[in-house]
């Protein structure tokens, strides 16, 4: 059994043990204790301001880097689109910035930009289906090709939209078909508008650049719910109904995505067996690259070539330029019984021929 020694001499031990440590470390210790703590601490303060050297120089030539790539844009983009006309979707709401500046990539190339578009939230909101039926029966008298028997409606309300955007008078091709003029205004306005124009459209475009909204990188934080998970899986469906609309109604389109994470478009569209060979695709277009990337994507779409740029896996860093055929805006004479004149049928097979 331990008595009342046993911790006595334990005390003592301890408190011996500690006056020791206080009369070597203030004494034949002391100097070098505080010798070996100075020298670490001069050592990680020469290390923190190495680092922070190296991160200065890093951010300066990323800097430079990126002010090279601005400035050398328009020599990279000129006349790679010239005379192609464009209109840019933008899927809700995007940064201006990024939008601006992809418009004037789109200018530098060449192109005349004919829309400025962004779908509203009625263009998903799943509590307004019934209004979006009842305006698509509105719009599909105005639609020549009609939307396929079995179509969806995300896909109806797509082609309508591209339509719109693409219905170019064959007999004045500097303006827009009645029609597609009648399709913007029906999806433009009412009591819950599905897009918002930026200018009036006045001529019909060649093809389209879509503008995917950015995807903020998942922190973990927050849990997805079932709901979310459905708004998702709704908002994919017209995404895409869209994307491949403009593809087939145009000659050509891509998308234009921000950084690529998980949960991003062009992510998703990549991962897709079945979308990622019909639609091109531009990642990080928040950075001048991306930027400068698109109208040499769009090009190469019209070209023929579906491909993916960026900096991610299956991703390439700069579209091989290529030259287009020059764009035959001469009018077509239309004949209300017959069809298309043979000078017509010429000219619009030749047209056709363009789109990818």
């Amino acid at each position: 059994m331990i008595d009342f020694r046993y911790h006595l001499v334990s005390l003592i031990s301890v408190f011996l043990a500690l006056a020791v440590g206080i009369a070597l470390g203030a004494g034949p210790l002391k100097e070098t204790i505080g010798d070996t703590l100075t020298g670490q601490v001069d050592q990680l303060r020469a290390e923190k301001d190495e680092l922070r050297t190296q991160l200065d120089t890093a951010t300066t030539d990323l800097a430079n880097a990126r002010s090279y790539v601005d400035a050398a844009g328009p020599a990279l983009v000129d006349g790679v689109l010239t005379e192609r006309r464009v209109a840019v979707v933008a899927l809700g709401e995007v940064p201006e910035a990024e939008r601006t500046a992809v418009e004037e990539r789109l200018t530098q190339s060449g192109a005349q930009v004919t829309a400025r578009v962004t779908l509203t939230d009625a263009w998903f909101d799943p509590d307004l289906r019934s209004y979006r039926n009842a305006l698509v029966g509105l719009v599909l008298e105005n639609l020549d090709p009609a939307p396929a028997d079995d179509a969806t409606l995300d896909e109806q309300l797509a082609q309508a939209l591209v339509q719109g955007l693409t219905g170019a008078d064959p007999a004045s091709p500097d303006a827009l078909t009645a029609d597609a003029a009648n399709v913007l205004a029906i999806l433009s306005e009412g009591d819950n508008p599905m897009i918002t124009l930026t200018d009036p459209v006045r001529t019909g475009a060649d093809a389209v650049v879509v503008l995917a909204v950015p995807t903020e990188p998942a922190t973990g934080d927050t849990a997805t719910t079932p709901a979310d998970e459905d708004a998702e899986a709704v908002s994919y469906d017209a995404h895409v109904a869209v994307l491949r609309a403009a593809q087939d109604l145009s000659e050509g389109t891509v998308l234009v995505d921000g950084p690529r994470v998980a949960g991003s478009l062009v992510a998703a569209v990549l991962a897709d067996d079945a979308l990622a060979p019909a639609i091109a695709t531009v990642s990080g277009a928040d950075l001048v690259t991306g930027q400068v990337s698109v109208p040499l994507a769009l090009a190469a779409r019209i070209a023929g070539t579906a491909g993916h740029y960026g900096f991610g896996d299956g991703e390439t860093a700069l579209p091989e330029r290529v030259a287009l055929t020059p764009v035959d805006r001469t009018p077509v004479t239309v004949d209300p019984e017959q069809g298309t004149t043979p000078e017509g049928q010429a000219t619009a097979a030749a047209t056709a021929g363009a789109g990818g």
